[in-house]
């Protein structure tokens, strides 16, 4: 963990998840990491999900050896029976599974008169099925249990679409619809389904982009920054938290004033 992550972490952490258990997928690095980080301060435990196993067991064991409760478990969020595995493995550890927070994303960008079909379905693979894997996984032990919290990373392309970007645009935008679908299906039992459209933060995901045309994104930007990977971690922490009790099929933008 950064010096400068952690302060951050530390500085608003107030319990608000004290007894909580979660599921973060893609929790390896960037969004997901920070966002674990900011739980586990605010008394989570959570099971990390990533399909990079060596990264994501050295990111739970640091974790777990400044004292807090973490699992790490390498996990394909493309085949249903890891996401299965993964949640019974959280409920042997932890007994429950009450947040899901769906983060794992990818890109594979071209335009698409070049883009390759493998291209278009390794994207809406993990982006799309990916959440809808872990949500039908995890969402039998929620409804038992008359509680939950599930939160999906979508993305500004979401909405606003990127040349180049259709395959990732179209997995960040049907997350959106699956956000809402699922918050008509389970608002009955309590389990609240939101989602995040994240502009433009700092992720290994924007380190490829080329410096002129994060100039021209940075141009966009009310804030005059790019986000950091704890702007968005204190989103997600908000929608898993009481403090959005009244809030479900909910999209929050997250953008420094990219898009409005």
């Amino acid at each position: 963990m950064t010096t400068d992550t952690q302060t951050k972490a530390q500085s608003i952490s107030t319990q608000r998840l004290k007894d909580r258990v979660a599921i973060i997928t893609g929790a390896a690095q960037g969004i997901g990491l920070a966002t674990t980080e900011l739980f586990c301060r605010e008394g989570a435990k959570v099971a990390m999900i990533d399909v990079d196993d060596a990264l994501v067991q050295k990111a739970a064991q640091g974790l777990a050896a400044e004292g807090f409760q973490t699992l790490g478990l390498k996990s394909d969020v493309t085949k249903f029976e890891d996401c299965e595995a993964a949640v019974k493995a959280a409920v042997d550890k932890f007994g429950k599974v009450d947040i899901l927070v769906n983060n794992a994303g990818i890109t594979r960008d071209n335009l698409l008169m070049r883009m390759h079909e493998a291209d278009w379905d390794m994207v809406l693979g993990v982006n799309l099925k990916g959440a809808f894997n872990f949500t039908k996984a995890v969402v039998r032990p929620m409804l038992k249990a008359h509680y939950g919290r599930i939160i999906n990373i979508s993305s500004v392309v979401g909405v606003e679409g990127n040349a180049g970007q259709a395959n990732y645009s179209a997995s960040k935008s049907g997350l959106i619809g699956l956000t809402k679908s699922c918050a008509r299906e389970f608002a009955s039992r309590n389990i609240l389904v939101n989602a995040i459209a994240p502009g433009f933060i700092k992720t290994r995901l924007t380190d490829a982009i080329p410096e002129a045309e994060k100039t021209k994104l940075l141009a966009k930007i009310l804030l005059g920054r790019m986000g950091e990977p704890t702007d968005i971690a204190r989103a997600v922490l908000f929608l898993a938290s009481e403090d959005s009790s009244y809030i479900t099929g909910h999209v929050l933008h997250v953008n420094g004033g990219g898009y409005m």
